[in-house]
């Protein structure tokens, strides 16, 4: 078991190393300034277009209106990593990775946009008439267009390992583990936590995309609201620290960080590489997930789609991270010797309580975690379709709460606190980072090959707003001057 450990271990090292850190980079800022730095000059646009209901979207193609596409992205975005992947890269690259992180959020928004807005463009229907889309279905529809071959085995590969990330990683058993954890610290006996997470989850995954969709759109602005509320109220009752907890994580972010306390120190390098990992694994810009929900979106615009969903991003790592790592430097718990959930409980807990910190941070895991679950279901079952048509819905359903269900086994079977079950638990994330890393490189292939579309597309869908408005102010100025 050490020996397969060891060797994903390199392969992740591998996967995740420089090369594909900065391709992720290099595509966000390939698209930042060619798209015209969209991600700061269309944020007001985005964000007035997530909260204004839309009436005539009855009229719209579609499953799901814009904002449930967003909070069904959303569900699979926020979650163990806002807590738990904050933590580890505060742990290991110091407080400077709280600036690289930031950095890959910002330039990761423009690569929200494109990837969303080709989702839109090139989705299509599938057996039951319902809307289908992402990286498998633009990569088939744009590139197939004038490479075919080379746009079979890019399709494939994403949805093999979307599958492989959904099933065997992020989207069951790593979710699942925190949850389990999560309620053993509330006092939840470990056996009734996993039976109450496939309940939960059968039950809302047989209920379909509707379901998913609805659970999403009320769950996921919850709880990222009342998480929110928390960190900021940790923050003012450390105000008069924060210039300076500013200024160390500016500062640790390209000068070598000292050892103090539990941290060992930090290279630059372990910075960066540290923060736009875990920055990436958090808000998904760049791996190709997001785009299958917002496929699903009622819109007939795929540039509006692509603002809203960038807003994910934003939210995501620029909002609910940033204000966790920075709970995690207020408090001084990034010196500590411990690392992960309880760094984070740590860092409540010295400002709200012990108590508090506690129900706090195990609360918002056990929540997280859920929702991870059922978005990754999403996300999986639209590459089942591409691989094997709508068919092959129902039968996934069941493997998929199968897959959920045979933790039970684990911890009916397996001592919790035994090495061999830790091991287990660290190889499933090793495990789902290969497949997430994976996933991104024909994803970040396509938006390379597709960039004229989405050129194409913003330039068009701007300049016809830009007419309008004109028209309108037309029609204001001509009702203004009319005799009365």
């Amino acid at each position: 078991m050490n020996a397969i450990a060891s060797g994903l271990d390199w392969f992740d090292d591998l996967v995740w190393g420089p090369p594909l850190l900065i391709l992720l980079l290099g595509v966000g800022i390939f698209l930042t300034f060619s798209l015209r730095c969209l991600q700061v000059s269309r944020l007001p646009l985005a964000a007035k277009m997530v909260f204004t209901p839309h009436k005539e979207s009855q009229s719209k193609k579609g499953d799901l209106t814009s904002f449930a596409a967003l909070c069904t992205a959303l569900a699979a975005t926020i979650g163990t990593g806002n807590i738990v992947g904050v933590a580890t890269a505060v742990s290991i690259g110091g407080p400077g990775a709280l600036f690289w992180m930031f950095v890959a959020a910002f330039f990761g928004m423009a690569t929200k946009y494109a990837e969303c807005l080709l989702a839109v463009h090139f989705r299509e229907t599938d057996a039951r008439g319902r809307y289908v889309g992402g990286p498998m279905f633009y990569i088939k529809n744009g590139i197939g267009r004038n490479y075919p071959v080379l746009a079979k085995v890019l399709a494939f590969m994403f949805a093999v390992f979307g599958i492989m990330a959904g099933c065997l990683g992020i989207g069951t058993y790593a979710q699942i583990n925190s949850v389990v954890e999560a309620g053993a610290q509330l006092g939840i006996d470990r056996l009734y936590t996993a039976i109450g997470v496939t309940l939960v989850v059968g039950w809302i995954i047989y209920g379909g995309l509707k379901y998913i969709a609805n659970t999403s759109r009320t769950v996921v602005p919850l709880m990222a609201m009342v998480y929110i509320i928390c960190c900021l109220i940790v923050v003012c009752l450390n105000i008069s620290a924060v210039p300076d907890a500013l200024k160390l994580i500016v500062e640790s972010a390209f000068t070598t960080t000292s050892a103090v306390g539990g941290f060992a120190g930090a290279t630059v390098l372990m910075a960066i590489q540290k923060g736009v990992a875990r920055g990436i694994f958090s808000n998904e810009a760049g791996l190709g997930s997001a785009p299958i929900a917002a496929a699903s979106a009622k819109t007939n615009s795929p540039v509006e789609q692509g603002l809203i969903s960038m807003t994910g991003t934003f939210l995501d790592t620029m909002i609910i991270c940033m204000l966790t790592g920075l709970t995690l430097v207020l408090t001084g718990a990034w010196c500590s010797d411990v690392t992960g959930v309880a760094m984070t409980t740590q860092a409540f807990s010295s400002a709200l309580g012990s108590t508090a910190g506690l129900y706090i941070i195990n609360i918002s895991l056990l929540l997280f975690a859920m929702t991870t679950i059922i978005g990754w279901n999403f996300y999986t079952s639209r590459c089942v379709i591409y691989l094997f048509g709508a068919k092959a819905i129902t039968p996934f359903k069941i493997i998929y709460i199968l897959f959920v269900a045979s933790y039970i086994l684990i911890v009916l079977f397996v001592d919790m606190a035994d090495a061999t079950q830790k091991t287990a638990i660290n190889t499933v994330w090793t495990i789902s980072d290969i497949a997430n890393g994976l996933m991104a490189f024909p994803n970040l292939i396509a938006l390379i090959m597709l960039r004229k579309v989405i050129w194409s597309d913003t330039k068009d869908y701007f300049k016809n707003l830009r007419m309008k408005r004109l028209k309108d102010q037309e029609e204001r100025n001509q009702k203004e001057q009319a005799p009365a």
